[in-house]
């Protein structure tokens, strides 16, 4: 199949990254993630644990799995091994290898702003959803991926606002671990352009892959902040035939992801 949208690549991407036995949560209304986290649990990660809603589930001989349309929808017990009532030690948060957060802001070192944009006189010209839940799970998660939806100059700043969910703050080295924060914080930034790594001296973003058709000058036009692109750029890999037919038909029957 070479028709797809990059919301598939972006899941397909993500899919990929994912390790069999790990402990990866599905948020209600993040499609993106919860497409990949599912994705990988059927073509190589029987063994995950996937958070779903509030609870952790098996899926691995479920045919079709339904879209949560609120973080407490019951349906998912139907298959479920436990059951967390939120906010109680949702999960145990500090046991989650693999975590996923977006922002009305998202920053050159990887933090990210759920909360607000800050106006005069202390007051917001524009408020977010809240950190809900993200703040503690940048923490103490074993590696986290920022996903974003969009990738305009408005979203990818020099720096956030306010900030919900820590990155690697100013980029100081050590920061995290002065923190005593035992996750290691953000692996990936994926977005419908490109796919950021941090470079490992400074924690900056730079460019890990372009999708395919995007250019090096459009990524630079379209960020906020100065991006690092290599001499060399990989492409980043289309979806196959076969993680198509599994999003497709198991994952989002419903066409989410190509809207």
């Amino acid at each position: 199949m070479t028709d797809y949208s990059v919301k598939e690549l972006m899941a397909c991407w993500l899919a990929r990254d994912l390790v069999d036995g790990e402990f990866a949560a599905v948020g209600a209304n993040f499609p993106i993630p919860r497409a990949a986290v599912l994705l990988a649990h059927f073509t190589h990660g029987p063994n995950m644990t996937v958070g779903m809603g509030a609870f952790k589930v098996c899926l691995d001989n479920v045919d079709q799995v339904m879209t949560l349309k609120y973080f407490t929808d019951f349906r998912p017990m139907r298959w479920a091994e436990s059951a967390s009532y939120f906010p109680l030690d949702l999960f145990g948060f500090h046991k989650m290898d693999v975590f996923y957060v977006s922002g009305i802001q998202i920053d050159a070192y990887g933090n990210t702003n759920l909360i607000g944009i800050a106006g005069e006189g202390g007051q917001y010209k524009f408020r977010g959803p809240g950190s809900i839940g993200t703040t503690t799970l940048a923490a103490v998660a074993r590696r986290y991926y920022i996903v974003a939806e969009h990738h305009t100059p408005r979203l990818f700043v020099e720096k956030c606002s306010k900030i919900s969910a820590l990155g690697f703050g100013d980029g100081t080295p050590g920061l995290r671990k002065k923190l005593c924060l035992p996750g290691g914080g953000p692996k990936y930034c994926i977005t419908p352009l490109c796919v950021f790594d941090f470079h490992p001296e400074t924690s900056r973003m730079r460019v890990h892959s372009l999708h395919p058709g995007v250019s090096p000058e459009q990524v630079v036009a379209d960020t906020g902040f100065e991006v690092e692109i290599p001499a060399k750029v990989m492409e980043t890999k289309p979806p196959t035939d076969v993680e198509l037919s599994v999003l497709r038909n198991r994952v989002d029957p419903e066409g989410a992801l190509r809207t």
